[in-house]
């Protein structure tokens, strides 16, 4: 009996080393976050000056915060929308049998496990106004070079470009296995009623697919708003704070200029928008997410 009592708490003493981690490591930076905001921080003179909520009214009247953080909300909305929808259509084409496609899939899966730092250089050298192999296709093309990343009017819409080709692996390869998880009977039996392409991916792969999806849509967003490595590498978040996005004006504000609370208010801010973002597209989509 005692021994059973003993063997009760087991669970529970498994779970505590990771329980202390997630409270050090997560619940706490957090909390402590939240607190830091509140305060102006000069880490020369050490000094700590409480302002209540003056530097979230400071960041609302700021043009160059607002222009961030349209800058965030355009670069996902566009990363995501266009990723998933070009996954879905990618992975029904490229499901199929043969070693062809499995060499297909393996190949576009492959940008996936390329580190984005590494990837972001690959595009600096392909979107180089001069000598990148995307302005020579233009020229070849009789269509005139583009500044890609050099521009204010297309710096954003070039980091967005390489957030979707180094995305698109990973969205296509969740899909794969959910077609794989549905039922042959039920595909089948479309295939018997002659249902065309549009409608089985319609009626068929995206019903069954719900959980999938929905899955893919809530990492690609959380994933959107955290985008760092790309904007340091290709933009620094220029020119004229064109690409400039919430992560990297954080990283600038506290180990740029060392404005802490202005930074972790930053950091509040985005931890409420990808909060509020994730729990709308939960109670949005939860009614339609079909588990079978």
């Amino acid at each position: 009996m005692q021994r059973s009592h003993r063997l009760a708490y087991l669970p529970y003493l498994c779970i505590l080393p990771a329980f202390i981690g997630c409270l050090v490591f997560t619940v706490y930076p957090v909390i402590y976050l939240f607190y830091l905001s509140l305060y102006k921080v000069d880490l020369l003179s050490n000094t700590w000056e409480f302002v209540n909520i003056q530097n979230y009214l400071e960041l609302g009247h700021s043009k160059d915060f607002l222009q961030v953080l349209r800058n965030s909300v355009i670069y996902s909305f566009f990363t995501v929308s266009i990723s998933c929808c070009l996954s879905l259509v990618l992975a029904v084409v490229l499901n199929r049998p043969g070693r062809l496609h499995q060499f297909v899939q393996s190949a576009v899966f492959s940008p996936h496990i390329i580190p984005l730092v590494s990837v972001s250089l690959l595009w600096m050298w392909m979107m180089d106004k001069d000598y990148g192999l995307l302005n020579m296709v233009l020229q070849s093309l009789h269509l005139p070079k583009l500044m890609w990343i050099d521009s204010p009017a297309t710096s954003l819409m070039s980091l967005i470009l390489v957030a979707i080709w180094k995305s698109l692996g990973f969205n296509i390869l969740l899909i794969i296995a959910g077609m794989h998880a549905i039922p042959v009977p039920v595909i089948e039996a479309a295939r018997m009623d002659n249902a065309n392409p549009i409608t089985m991916v319609t009626q068929i792969f995206i019903p069954l697919l719900s959980p999938t999806l929905f899955f893919m849509l809530t990492v690609n967003i959380i994933a959107s708003f955290q985008v760092f490595d790309s904007v340091k590498v290709l933009t620094s978040g220029g020119p004229s704070n064109s690409s400039n996005v919430l992560v990297y004006w954080i990283y600038q504000s506290g180990f740029e200029f060392y404005k802490f609370g202005e930074a972790s208010t930053g950091a509040v801010i985005l931890f409420v928008i990808v909060s509020i973002v994730t729990i709308a597209n939960f109670l949005i989509l939860r009614s339609r997410i079909h588990y079978h």
